[in-house]
């Protein structure tokens, strides 16, 4: 139908028939005095018979005879029929009509919007509208950043919920994303300008999480982040990680990071032109009050407290693991340290808390010990066996890449609903 009409928009009439073929130096009929074509009308049959006596050649429109009269005189003495008085076709008037062009245009325009409305576009959860697509934003008068992430269907376990690995690595990506945001990043991982004219980035040093609870396949988490000064040459990152729709606390966490020299891999203090670059968001607030401060590795002080051993040997690093700095990325080094965990303690428990404390880097070309001791006590509140387990990953050739301490509470444990502060 709008194509009919946006037809008949460009061709309002039938096509001219063709010109009569004529002898060199002959003019067209329908060429008057001024030079301007008109078309001959076809004759009709009101105007075939009339009465008074006139002939058929006053009811055509007149032309220009042989003589070279003009027909506008032969119009003055006879009134001209209403077939006559129509305007000729000249070229201004044979120009399409816009308006039909226009009619065609707007009918194709709403049919094509209301399919458009026909399509549902609403998001069948609300939790899709915050964040939608990760970007995260600082908050708290520019001392917080805040992120969404959605669990994967790949950032799953056999529990049906994420792994540590997985929130683990959405703590990373936090918080690069944060110094990105304030437009600190320069050419490293997470270096700033000044850090990268000195071939400097961190490194993390030590880290302690709490998880609360494990969200599950297709949830929403938002994780907030923020940084402050650690001693004279550190800084300390810290993270809450809650569920987006009812706040309650799924992890909080806090690190501790040192600076590292890319070219000598040697430790380095903070220059002063870098630490006028992170000082103003610095924020004076520990997501973990009551850390873990016990030296690793330690036993618990515990009666009645039984030990075994667990070892797992070969491990080598494969070239995905390692990230931008060349050397193998720290959330790798905790699947590592699960390696040893005895089968049983996964099956039946999940993770509740991790120490970590990083003396090393970890090169390609590495083989690697993951080593697991096991303690068990019954002095939880609830008379849960509790289980506490001491690790240590090392190289084959002896030197100490991580230890850990790990807490485990059984599966199914309803832990205390912690609704996080709302900043």
């Amino acid at each position: 139908m709008a194509g009919s009409i946006a037809a008949s928009a460009f061709y309002p009439g039938p096509p001219a028939p063709p010109a009569p073929n004529r002898g060199l130096g002959e003019r067209p009929d329908s060429l008057d005095v001024h030079g301007i074509t008109a078309a001959k009308p076809a004759p009709s049959s009101s105007n075939a018979v009339r009465a008074g006596g006139r002939t058929r050649a006053h009811a055509a429109v007149p032309k220009v005879n042989g003589g070279g009269k003009s027909a506008l005189a032969d119009g003055e003495h006879e009134p001209l029929s209403s077939s006559a008085a129509a305007a000729p076709r000249t070229f201004y008037n044979q120009l399409p009509d816009w308006s039909m062009l226009l009619a065609a245009i707007t009918t194709i325009f709403l049919a094509a919007e209301k399919q458009w409305t026909l399509i549902d576009w609403k998001p069948k959860r609300p939790d899709m509208l915050v964040d939608t697509f990760g970007f995260g934003r600082i908050i708290h008068d520019g001392f917080m950043f805040r992120q969404n992430f959605s669990i994967r269907s790949y950032e799953i376990g056999a529990d049906r919920t994420a792994s540590i690995e997985t929130l683990m690595n959405h703590l990373q990506e936090s918080a690069l994303n944060h110094v990105k945001s304030a437009g600190l990043l320069g050419d490293g991982f997470g270096s700033t300008p000044e850090m990268s004219k000195r071939n400097l980035f961190w490194v993390v040093s030590q880290m302690q999480a709490v998880v609360e609870r494990y969200p599950s396949w297709g949830d929403t988490v938002e994780v907030n982040t923020w940084v402050g000064p650690h001693g004279k040459n550190g800084m300390r990152r810290d993270w809450h990680i809650r569920d987006s729709m009812t706040g309650h606390t799924v992890l909080k966490a806090t690190s501790k990071w040192v600076m590292m020299n890319k070219l000598t891999r040697k430790l380095a203090r903070i220059p002063d032109e870098v630490r006028t670059e992170i000082e103003p968001y610095f924020f004076q607030h520990s997501a973990i009050e009551d850390e873990d401060s016990r030296k690793l590795p330690k036993l618990p002080e515990h009666e009645h407290v039984t030990s075994a051993k667990y070892v797992r040997t070969g491990l080598t690093p494969r070239w995905a693991d390692l990230d931008i700095n060349q050397h193998v990325n720290n959330v790798k080094y905790i699947g590592w340290i699960l390696e040893s965990a005895p089968i049983s303690i996964l099956e039946n428990h999940e993770l509740s808390g991790i120490v970590l404390d990083y003396k090393r880097e970890c090169g390609r070309d590495n083989v690697l010990e993951s080593h697991t001791t096991v303690y068990t006590d019954c002095t939880d509140e609830s008379g849960e066996t509790t289980l506490h387990c001491e690790h240590l990953l090392r190289l084959e050739s002896g030197p100490v890449i991580v230890k850990a301490r790990t807490t485990w509470r059984p599966k199914g444990t309803k832990c205390q609903e912690m609704v996080a502060l709302s900043w």
